[in-house]
């Protein structure tokens, strides 16, 4: 689901919805670290990041799952272990949690 995400009056809205995969170019939506222009590539770089906004590494049940909390939160980011299934979805849930820091870029 990527697209144009809008947030008014409380209720959240995709708007112009998009596959993942562009035009068959291969090309990808992709979450950007606004902070330093990274293109979050992999899985190492996202917890890095995370890491220093107060992330750790949740041990949860599910062995397909990676997942990050914060001690000062009831936050829980879950994500698919196998970074080739990392998508949009994933992506808007880190970027509600951190407007400022975050953006999903379409192709």
């Amino acid at each position: 689901m990527s697209g144009v995400w809008n947030f008014q009056k409380g209720v959240i809205r995709l708007e112009n919805p998009q596959a993942n995969v562009h035009g068959g170019t291969g090309r990808r939506t992709a979450l950007v670290h606004l902070p330093t222009g990274e293109v979050v590539s992999s899985y190492s770089s996202l917890e890095r990041i995370l890491r220093g906004l107060g992330w750790e590494q949740y041990s949860g049940g599910d062995p397909d799952l990676l997942q990050f909390h914060k001690q000062s939160s009831i936050d829980l980011i879950s994500l698919p272990k196998d970074f080739s299934k990392f998508n949009s979805i994933h992506m808007y849930d880190i970027v509600v949690k951190h407007p400022n820091i975050f953006r999903v870029r379409d192709p």
